[in-house]
């Protein structure tokens, strides 16, 4: 303790009448209280300094998937198991799953939404609009029925948006379903009508309709189908570092976990090649080792260059058309599968007409009695 200070004490305890006692015990006080708001100052100096330094590299603040993908549209030119029903009626949604699916909602609204968009016009927008507030709710328990893999029934549905909303329930689901449909390129299709029973049916035949492996998830058609219409710009085929910078802007990074996609670069290079939906090669003469990505022969097997790029065109609030020479190459590649397909019918009845001959000429040889 400084000796002014002490000095002052003493004189305060020992020697100076009560009057002059309290006059200086208030005046302590008093410089006590300025040497605190001095201190305060000087940390709040020192946050301020600190807020103004850039902030580090490492993860930057997640936004919803729609925003990421988005942000990853093409600018023009310019760059599942099958469903298994459930063999009784599925039980509706109880008190536990709307407590369970409130929790996974603001869990994913942490996720999903940061300060700065929570703040954004559109953000006020759809909490001014209940149809849009409403269509949000009702993604966000399509979403956490198909990670917890439980049934979608119509009933719960109208139970979540509530019953307030019912005669704008088709547009509220419309909404929810096309969005959707842009995010995870899923559909949701009503799978049992006498149960009013849904699904979200991933627009390629991964495994576990769109998971990859295993157990709980969302959807990976989403990531894949963006990837294959980043190869179909690239001239049928990217480089990987074309197709990471691509990624980034989704803010799906190699080695950094994802909440939807988990590890991407095992995703990417490892899984979704296994399956045969990517190959995955060195690029010939490159030293060091670069690599590159076309289509598998699943890609092509399960879609084509036109609903890929209607995928991208959808996303863009655009037509196909849009984009004239990947439109126009597009076209092409249909012509040739439509030519394919002719041939191989013509060859499939050529066959079973020779099949039929064969065996009207051994009956003939040798009638059988009837």
């Amino acid at each position: 303790m400084p000796c002014s200070h002490f000095l002052l004490l003493f004189l305060t305890k020992v020697i100076m009448p009560r009057g002059h006692k309290s006059k200086l015990h208030a005046r302590e006080k008093r410089h006590q209280a300025r040497c605190q708001n001095q201190g305060r100052g000087d940390v709040q100096e020192k946050a301020a300094a600190a807020a103004e330094e850039p902030p580090p590299e490492e993860s930057p603040p997640s936004s919803s998937v729609s925003e990421c993908v988005t942000k990853s549209l093409p600018v023009a030119e310019s760059c599942s198991t099958s469903h298994q029903e459930p063999q009784e009626a599925p039980p509706t949604t109880t008190t536990s799953e709307v407590i369970s699916f409130t929790r996974y909602e603001e869990d994913s609204n942490i996720q999903d939404e940061t300060k700065e968009s929570n703040s954004s016009p559109s953000r006020s927008k759809v909490c001014r609009d209940p149809i849009a507030r409403k269509t949000k709710v009702l993604e966000q328990f399509l979403l956490y029925k198909c990670k917890m893999k439980q049934p979608i029934i119509k009933a719960d549905m109208l139970k979540i948006v509530n019953q307030k909303y019912k005669d704008q329930f088709p547009e509220i689901f419309k909404r929810a379903s096309e969005h959707l449909e842009m995010v995870f390129a899923v559909d949701v299709k009503e799978v049992d009508s006498t149960r009013e029973l849904y699904d979200l049916v991933s627009k390629l035949k991964l495994p576990n309709n769109g998971r990859v492996r295993g157990g709980r998830g969302l959807p990976k058609t989403g990531l894949l189908m963006n990837i294959l219409g980043m190869i179909f710009m690239k001239g049928n085929c990217a480089t990987e570092e074309d197709i990471w910078k691509y990624l980034s802007m989704m803010r799906v990074y190699a080695g950094r976990k994802h909440f939807v996609y988990g590890e991407p670069r095992k995703l990417i290079t490892k899984d979704l090649v296994r399956l045969k939906y990517l190959e995955y090669r060195q690029i010939r003469n490159s030293d060091p080792a670069r690599y590159e990505f076309l289509w598998g022969p699943k890609a092509h097997a399960e879609t084509t260059k036109m609903k890929v790029l209607e995928f991208l065109a959808k996303i863009n609030g655009t037509a196909p058309s849009a984009y004239p020479n990947l439109y126009e190459e597009a076209l092409k590649d249909e012509e040739t599968r439509a030519q394919a397909l002719r041939v191989a019918k013509a060859a499939t009845t050529v066959k079973v007409c020779e099949l039929c001959r064969a065996m009207r000429a051994v009956y003939l040889a040798d009638p059988i009695d009837v």
